[in-house]
């Protein structure tokens, strides 16, 4: 195999608690993450000359040794010894500074493409350790469904069955403002002592396993984000639309991770056009509407 493309796709945070802050500098987190079918495209080619390219049709993502994309190629290389080298070609649809996983998931894709170029040297468990260098929630884009997310991103496990049914396939929109939020200035605002952000781990323990028990507990009472205080006290349009749309359309909305980007829960007949076009009121014709399926 010397060429491929592979999907990378876009992740929604259905339910964030942000424990507390570890030693290490990181926040322990419980998570439920599921991934949607809408997200980036990356192209890789194989090469013979060792070397690693990248090339992105916006002109705003960086396409030096600073993407994840490359330092995923440096990790596995580093990894596996592999002496060959590809050209990655990004169609970027994911928007940055959003909160969803781009570069994540990018850098995830690109750990797959090189593993199938070079025959597959990392199983999944070693290939799991490697993503988890690149970035906390690397892990979560090697696994299908929805899954919950444990330790700093790193520990991931599948949600239980029955749970997981109640959210995959729901229709979802998910929107986002023309300016983006810092994952690492979020953190920060929480580990400087922001009233009510972290979340006991029992606490988010106990509200987790409350919803994945209850079988008659639909996707739209596990919502909840801990890091929207800190994000809502400082960009004000995001909870004055958030709450906006639960008042006139009665849909359940949240901010997904650390923000900008924000989602929408949508039934099967809700007024999507009429929606899009309240957001598009509220924010302008900069901000990124699009509506797809939790995977």
């Amino acid at each position: 195999m010397s060429a491929l493309s592979i999907f990378a796709p876009a992740k929604l945070n259905l339910f964030l608690a942000i424990t507390g802050r570890r030693a290490d500098g990181f926040h322990d987190l419980v998570s439920v993450v599921a991934t949607v079918d809408v997200g980036d495209t990356l192209r890789v080619t194989g090469a013979a000359d060792g070397k690693f390219a990248l090339s992105c049709d916006d002109a705003a993502v960086p396409a030096d040794g600073t993407n994840l994309v490359l330092k995923a190629a440096r990790a596995f290389v580093g990894a596996t010894g592999w002496t060959g080298g590809a050209s990655f070609g990004l169609e970027k649809r994911i928007p940055m500074g959003a909160g969803l996983g781009g570069g994540s998931s990018d850098a995830v894709a690109a750990l797959r493409g090189l593993n199938a170029l070079a025959g597959g040297p990392l199983g999944p468990g070693r290939l799991a350790e490697v993503a988890a260098t690149l970035g906390s929630d690397c892990p979560l884009f090697l696994h299908g469904g929805p899954v919950v997310m444990r330790g700093r991103g790193e520990r991931v496990e599948a949600l239980p069955a029955g749970a997981a049914a109640r959210l995959r396939g729901r229709r979802v929109l998910i929107f986002k403002p023309g300016f983006g939020i810092a994952t690492p200035w979020a953190y920060g605002q929480m580990a400087a002592g922001a009233p009510g952000s972290y979340v006991p781990a029992a606490e988010a323990e106990r509200r987790l396993a409350a919803w994945v028990e209850r079988a008659e507990a639909p996707a739209e009472e596990l919502l909840f984000n801990g890091m929207e205080g800190v994000a809502f006290a400082k960009f004000v349009a995001l909870p004055t639309l958030l709450e906006q749309l639960r008042a006139r359309f009665g849909v359940a909305a949240r901010m997904s991770g650390s923000g900008s980007a924000c989602f929408a829960l949508l039934a099967e007949d809700a007024p999507g056009a009429a929606i899009r076009e309240a957001i598009r009121a509220a924010w302008g014709a900069s901000a990124f509407v699009t509506e797809a399926r939790l995977a």
